[in-house]
């Protein structure tokens, strides 16, 4: 059923870059590529659809919709729908002024209510999109709209950079499966598990893009290989795994980003929790086991051998990031490591394990099964502590079986975002369990109040201070040097291949891979003279 479904969207493909001529066969392959149109394998379907409101657009250009605000290749902070913004100084309003010269791709005219809406359906949604703090919206005027938070909120400002807007007339409950925006693309149609295709808006307000169509195909990497291979294919993304591709008339183009993977790794000893589930690990409860791995783990050397090279060293979530603290680092010290064993009161055993009274230093590490990439940090970390002395067992399960077990066993996860909030997610004491945040229930007074701190600071610049103390402030932190909740290993460069002569621009140092972050800037793709 697979190959016969490769095989059908091959065949669409082919026919609409040849614009199904009669004259195919005369053609040549040169002459059949339509200038104005490009095909791209850049990941994943959105299941959820395209809706900004429950999520779409948070690791990437919403496509279809605009946001108030954008950050530029780097990562400052640039208007878009809005012309202008102001914040009061005490950090409770935000006041946003429009530009007057925005049309939906329906032709109706974008106001502050549209904007008002968009807000006032996310908080309603509850969904990934936090709006807890947002007290009221005020419409001021068609052009003018004012955010009243309970609270000061440096973060808020991510919301207006990654929050599409969507309008309030053409709102529904099929919006997800039938978006319309203000984006510089809209959509033409939707082939659930096989393609997206979408057109230029010709309404955008924007640089008008040069390609008039795009087509997103939804299919794994081997047929994505085979598709761009054989031409048919101009712009794809490939894990680091697979980067040594030699794929004839494409160049290959390798990104930086904050996309990283780490061993998450439970904190608690283990204990039943009010909803029945089991929490934490007796042996990764061990701060002193916990920091050994740290040391121990020589990620210079899985950048090299697992990524091929296309990658670099992670200490945190947040690694180069404005928010990142290079204090957090530490070096490759396999002497240290044995230190802290020791210090831990574990002893080698006959069998070269680490032993604690009568607890093996020993753990089952799951990974997502299907994931290669993930699979094979997982056995490459699991050799390296079997060598140091801590028995690491690898095993894949569903995403639906991780999440039973999680809370309780080491997770090869990963994240990666433009927002400094993602630390709070990942270790605040408030978010323990909540979906995968905080899977290993970490929690730390004084982190918690730094997290106060940084998020209710009128100023970045103050705020990012706090967010690189939750880090490490030279006495703790959830870094390695502090409570060490996960051991980090890579970021991972993404791969793209791209058609020779499509300039696709400069890139800013991307997200997690959700979102096709690619995209973001696809108003500035053009073929080169």
């Amino acid at each position: 059923m697979r190959s016969f479904r490769f095989i059908s969207i091959f065949l669409v493909i082919i026919c609409m870059l040849a614009a199904c001529s009669q004259k195919e066969t005369a053609q040549s392959k040169e002459e059949q590529h339509n200038p104005e149109t490009l095909t791209l394998a850049i990941g994943g379907e959105p299941e959820a659809g395209f809706d900004p409101t429950t999520g779409w657009g948070r690791y990437g250009s919403p496509l279809f919709q605009s946001t108030l605000l954008k950050r530029d290749q780097d990562l400052e902070i640039t208007t878009d729908l809005a012309k202008d913004y102001q914040v009061s100084g005490d950090g409770l309003h935000w006041t946003v002024q429009l530009r007057e010269d925005v049309v939906f791709s329906d032709g109706e005219e974008l106001t502050a209510e549209d904007v008002s809406f968009t807000y006032e359906t996310a908080m309603q949604a509850q969904s990934v999109v936090d709006l807890s703090n947002l007290k009221k919206i005020e419409v001021k005027s068609e052009d003018e709209v004012v955010f009243h938070l309970e609270k000061p909120q440096s973060t808020f400002i991510t919301t207006l950079l990654t929050l599409g807007i969507v309008p309030k007339h053409a709102y529904g409950n099929d919006y997800a499966e039938n978006p319309i925006g203000t984006g510089p693309y809209q959509m033409v149609e939707w082939r659930k598990g096989e393609q997206l295709i979408v057109e230029k808006n010709p309404n955008y307000y924007g640089e008008e893009p040069e390609f008039k169509r795009l087509t997103f195909l939804f299919i794994e990497e081997d047929q994505a290989l085979a598709a761009a291979k054989t031409g048919i294919v101009d712009v794809l993304s490939v894990p680091a795994t697979l980067a040594e591709q030699n794929i004839s008339g494409m160049n290959r183009l390798s990104f930086k980003s904050v996309d990283n993977r780490g061993v998450m790794l439970p904190i608690p000893e283990p204990y039943e929790n009010e909803a029945g589930e089991r929490v934490g690990n007796e042996v990764t409860s061990d701060l002193y086991i916990r920091q050994a791995m740290n040391y121990a783990v020589d990620r210079q050397a899985i950048v090299d051998g697992v990524l091929n090279g296309e990658g670099t060293k992670s200490f945190s979530s947040v690694d180069g990031l404005p928010w990142g603290n290079e204090d957090a680092v530490v070096e490759y010290d396999v002497e240290k490591a044995k230190q802290l064993m020791q210090e831990g009161g574990w002893k080698k055993g006959t069998d070269g394990i680490y032993q604690k009274d009568e607890i093996k230093a020993s753990f089952t590490l799951y990974y997502p099964t299907g994931d290669q990439l993930r699979q094979s940090l997982s056995l490459v970390f699991a050799e390296m502590m079997n060598e140091f002395g801590i028995e690491v067992k690898p095993e894949g399960k569903s995403w639906n079986d991780l999440e039973k077990v999680m809370h309780a066993n080491p997770v090869m996860m990963g994240w990666g975002s433009h927002d400094p909030v993602e630390l709070y997610y990942l270790f605040s004491s408030k978010m323990q369990g909540v979906e995968y945040y905080n899977s290993n229930y970490y929690a730390n007074q004084t982190i918690d109040q730094y997290f106060q701190k940084a998020i209710q600071e009128t100023s970045q610049e103050k705020a990012n201070e706090y967010w690189k103390k939750i880090q490490w402030d030279g006495k703790t932190g959830v870094s390695a040097k502090g409570d060490a909740p996960w051991v980090w290993l890579v970021n991972i460069h993404h791969i793209y291949y791209v058609k020779e002569g499509l300039d696709i621009g400069d890139q800013k140092v991307q997200p997690h891979g959700h979102g096709w972050p690619i995209t973001d800037f696809i108003t500035e793709w053009k073929w080169k003279n």
